[in-house]
Order: structure tokens, then sequence, then C-alpha cells
């Protein structure tokens, strides 16, 4: 084999692994490659060397002399790649194409408005955005960050926590007018009702009466199978809508919605996480730099529009709303 085709990088890289974990199988399956890749791999270092690095026996490896300096010097030499890599990454600015998949009240009231001061901040990335509230597949649609709203189910993908939004019984001045503001939950029979019709949903408003929490069920003629359908027929005077501050904390400033029956407000939280592939703490720098930056950017949890925060449950006090 001809000197420039041999990784000796590599070789190092798979030997001082078969030495840490003390034989061929284990170092294998750490490596996620065959026993017999590895095997050949030594041995054909041990012939391309001329010398013996280790001697095998059905229960244990031990290292020749030999073996000893080798693995030695191989830790040396892949601490100081190692150093170097970490060098030149912490110098070079971020750079690549972003894809960051988002639901659409998030995407559409705090992803887009922010993403013209992020890539002002970082001209070296670019930010491949598609708005949708279908859940993906990161891998198949090839996408670094997905933002989604709600209780994360058990995956294999990486989560980090980026905000928290609570619930709000929402509905328009114009309907409140015309139906009035109901005063206790139990009036909310006698009214209109935004409601949702998708399988997980859940038929039942959950209300802290008597320092208990307490469920009414509740029934719409307008049932919707997304928030932001929701939020448009509740602007549009249809009824009272239930749906987090991260759909309706602008309009609840602007007025054009408003909150309902907050003093039996529950406090229940709504996660936002975003959601990428990032096995063993590996991660681009690129996409690193872009959740960071989202974490610290997005406010939603922080601050509250001024008609809710004289509302305060003991949940989202706990919760940091």
């Amino acid at each position: 084999m001809a000197r420039q085709e041999i990784n000796r990088t590599a070789e190092m890289e798979v030997f001082a692994r078969v030495v840490e974990q003390g034989g061929f199988s284990a170092a294998a399956r750490s490596l996620r490659m065959t026993p017999s890749a590895v095997s050949k791999l030594v041995a054909r270092l041990e012939a391309r060397l001329g010398a013996r690095l280790v001697n095998r026996s059905t229960r244990k490896l031990i290292l020749t002399a030999e073996g000893q300096t080798f693995h030695e010097r191989s830790l040396r030499v892949l601490a100081d790649l190692d150093e170097a890599e970490r060098a030149v990454a912490a110098s070079a600015a971020p750079r690549g194409r972003v894809r960051v998949n988002s639901s659409v009240p998030f995407g559409q009231h705090y992803l887009l408005p922010l993403a013209p001061r992020f890539l002002a901040e970082h001209p070296e990335i670019q930010l491949d955005i598609t708005v949708t509230d279908q859940v993906i597949d990161l891998m198949d649609e090839r996408a670094d960050v997905a933002i989604r709203v709600g209780p994360m189910r058990a995956s294999q993908l990486m989560a980090r926590k980026i905000a928290q939004s609570r619930m709000v019984l929402v509905a328009s001045p114009g309907y409140l007018a015309r139906a009035g503001t109901p005063d206790h939950p139990d009036d909310l029979p006698s009214h209109e009702l935004v409601t949702f019709n998708f399988a997980r949903h859940c038929d039942s408003w959950g209300f802290q009466i008597d320092g208990e929490v307490a469920f009414r069920p509740v029934h719409g003629r307008a049932e919707v199978g997304d928030g932001e359908s929701a939020r448009v027929l509740a602007l549009a005077g249809q009824g009272i809508a239930r749906l987090s501050v991260i759909h309706v904390g602008p309009d609840i400033a602007a007025g054009r919605l408003v909150p309902v029956l907050e003093a039996f407000n529950p406090g229940d939280i709504e996660q936002i996480h975003a959601v990428y592939v990032g096995h063993g703490g590996q991660l681009p720098a690129r996409v690193r730099v872009f959740i960071d930056w989202l974490a610290a950017e997005v406010k939603i949890g922080r601050t509250e529009p001024a008609a809710l925060a004289q509302f305060k449950s003991p949940l989202s006090m706990r919760e940091g709303l």
C-alpha cells in the first residue's frame, strides 16, 4: 500500500480505542465497526510497522513494549490534532446553511421577525426556513433544527429548551361586547367556544377553582386543526379560544384579543424546544450558533403583555413566567 493512501490518524484512533476498551470486540462496538475489521486494521498496522503491538489471549490483551511506545505517541499525536482543530474552529467564523423547520405561530411571530437580525450579525450563515405545523423527520427533510411546541416525545434527537409559553383564554372585544364576559368557568356553556378537532386534543379545559385544578368539558360549533386557525376565528369574533401566549401575545398587547377568566388560570405551560441531531455532542458551529442565539433572543416566558402581567398563578411564577 502506498504511503499516501494510509490513514495513519485513523489507525492511531482505532489502536488507542482497542487499548482503552481492553479488546477488539469492545473497541468495535464503541466505533460501530465489526470486530474483524478492527482486528484486520491492527494486523495491517503491525505489518506496516514490522513489530507486534499486542499479545492476544482469550481473556485479555497485553501491550508489547513496542505497543506501549506506539500507544503513548499516538495519544500525544491525537491530542495535538484535537487541539489544532479546536483552535482553528474557535477562530473561524461559523459559516454555511442552517435549515430550520418551525411551527407556524413561532415562525410567524418570532423566528421570521428575528431572522434579519441574526443574518446581519452572522454574515457567513444562510438561513433556510420552512414554516409548517406538520411534525417532520429531521433526517428525511435534511433539516438542521426543528422548533417544536408542546410535550416532547421520546427520541434519539437532542433538544434544548429555548422558551416556554402559558395558556390563556381569549376573545375579541367585539365578541365580548355581544355575548358578555364570563365571570366563572361555569358560564362557558352559554358561550361560543373555538375548539380543536385533532386526535390528541383535550375536550376539557382546566381552571384553578377553590385552590384546586378542576376541568370543565368544552364544545364548540367551530372546530379547527391548528392554533393559528383558532386565533383567526377568535379575532373574527367567533368565540372564546384557549391558546398559548406564543400565539396571541401580540394580539393581547394590541387589544385585538382580551384575556378572559384569568383569575381561574391554572398556569399550565407549553415548552418550546429546538430539536436537532447531535450525537456525542457533535454539532456544527453554524447550528450551535443559531440555537444559542435563538435561546438568548426569544423572550417568551420572560415577559408578557401588560394585560396578563397582573395575573400570576403559583404555577406560572414557579416556571419563571
